[in-house]
């Protein structure tokens, strides 16, 4: 499949999240309608993006192709898992933040525990966990069916008037930009919490730059 709005240019970001809404991805017997997702721009245009000072051996699937899967350790604990977008050579991504498993429940539970249904894939995190990805899933393609992640087309398509924007979770960096989108009044999306930057303890060196 080809899902030509994927390519907007990285300064679309925004609006290519939101098309995301309602959107399904299946991986590992689950399904899951996307309830929440996080826009990220690229090179020089957003500070707290990966991709912001140019292609590393890290993000260098973050240029492309659209339709590919970004995935990153957070915290050394948590995997999470994006879709990249945007033009050719462009950086851009959308994190998948949360959904609702509509299929192989039983299945997700497995994998995250005896949780409510509404938590089993309530965060970056648990969708992942859900999902059964590992970081082998890392620039493989969601959209052809050549990779462990298929996206396709919404079943319930989600009415415009029904998402909302707000600031993204846990960047240290742009971190009051709108950029986080999702449905209002479903029950999967997660808790919003602003970053709060560590404070040094007294007596404690400054951290050096890297």
């Amino acid at each position: 499949m080809d899902y030509p709005w994927l390519r907007r240019p990285a300064a679309e970001v925004p609006e290519t999240a939101q098309t995301l809404l309602g959107w399904e991805l299946s991986a590992g017997g689950v399904r899951i309608r996307l309830t929440e997702v996080e826009a990220y721009a690229g090179t020089g245009e957003d500070p707290a993006s990966h991709a912001h000072r140019g292609p590393t051996p890290r993000t260098r699937v973050m240029f492309g192709p659209a339709g590919h899967a970004y995935t990153y350790f957070v915290f050394g604990v948590h995997w999470c898992l994006n879709v990249v977008c945007g033009g050719d050579g462009e950086a851009a991504a959308v994190l998948l933040r949360a959904g609702e498993v509509v299929a192989g429940s039983e299945t997700a539970r497995t994998r995250r525990g005896a949780v409510a249904d509404r938590d089993l894939a309530r965060g970056p995190a648990r969708l992942v966990v859900a999902l059964g990805i590992t970081s082998d899933a890392n620039g493989t393609s969601m959209i052809d069916g050549s990779g462990p992640l298929l996206l396709t087309p919404p079943t319930r398509p989600v009415d415009p008037a029904l998402i909302v924007a707000g600031p993204r979770v846990g960047v240290a960096a742009a971190h009051d930009v709108p950029w986080r989108f999702w449905i209002t009044g479903d029950p999967s999306v997660s808790p919003y919490r602003r970053h709060v930057p560590r404070r040094r303890r007294s007596g404690s060196p400054l951290p050096q730059s890297s």
